[in-house]
């Protein structure tokens, strides 16, 4: 491997020591690691606890997981639970700048760290939420995967699911929302105290021009549904709304 710079070859050095170190216990993780075949009894517990409507697979409306979609795991619907291109990626990303900055995780593996591994993905929790992944996706469809993220995600400050969201942020059902606040919806949950447009409309108002972007660079939207979605306003909760 002359042909190769050595900077290049260290990184390839730092990112197969770590994976031939991992490959004898991925066994035995999967034996040790829960089956997955509770996942949504405990998602409805979840649910249920929390106090927030748990969403079947045909509930979410399509602009919305669009929206997830585009900013949190472009290939959801290709992928078994874990993107290994989004994987490498970002653990490319952590050994080139020495940090833990980039998680790659999918929406399977955010649905199972919070069903299962209490919110954590640090340390051991993080392998486990591996295996977890891609044993919810041979129980569970798709649709319904992303309707059980919707369901319990944190959407805000003291904020749980779409839902409850929806009906802080614009006094409205979830369906029947503008591309804009479903917009602010799927990026809200990234940072949900940050970005809560009631503490911090101007951060929330930048985080939606992000996935907005991210919707227009996927095809989701036109360029002109873009632009005349970021001239909403972030909060509309004024009179003439729905109601929840």
């Amino acid at each position: 491997m002359r042909w190769l710079p050595a900077g290049v070859g260290r990184v390839a050095v730092a990112i197969a020591v770590p994976i031939a170190l991992f490959a004898p216990s991925a066994a035995t993780l999967w034996v040790w690691s829960p089956d997955a075949t509770d996942i949504q009894s405990r998602v409805s517990r979840l649910a249920n606890s929390y106090g927030v409507i748990l969403l079947n697979e045909n509930e979410v409306p399509p602009v919305l997981a669009d929206a997830v979609i585009a900013t949190e795991d472009e290939r959801f619907y290709s992928h078994h639970g874990v993107d290994s291109i989004g994987l490498a990626r970002a653990l490319l990303y952590d050994v080139v700048n020495v940090c833990l900055c980039q998680g790659g995780s999918t929406i399977t593996q955010q649905l199972v760290k919070e069903v299962y591994l209490g919110g954590s993905d640090l340390g051991y929790n993080k392998l486990e939420g591996l295996a977890l992944a891609l044993k919810a996706e041979r129980v569970l469809t798709k649709h319904q995967i992303m309707a059980d993220y919707l369901s319990i995600i944190t959407t805000g400050f003291g904020h749980r699911g779409v839902t409850e969201a929806a009906c802080a942020y614009y006094r409205a059902p979830l369906h029947g929302l503008s591309i804009a606040q479903y917009a602010l919806l799927a990026g809200v949950t990234q940072a949900p105290s940050f970005y809560d447009p009631t503490v911090n409309p101007e951060a929330a108002r930048l985080r939606r021009a992000q996935v907005l972007a991210a919707m227009l660079s996927d095809g989701f939207i036109t360029s002109a549904q873009a632009k005349a979605s970021n001239t909403e306003p972030v909060l509309d909760r004024g009179p003439g709304r729905l109601g929840c």
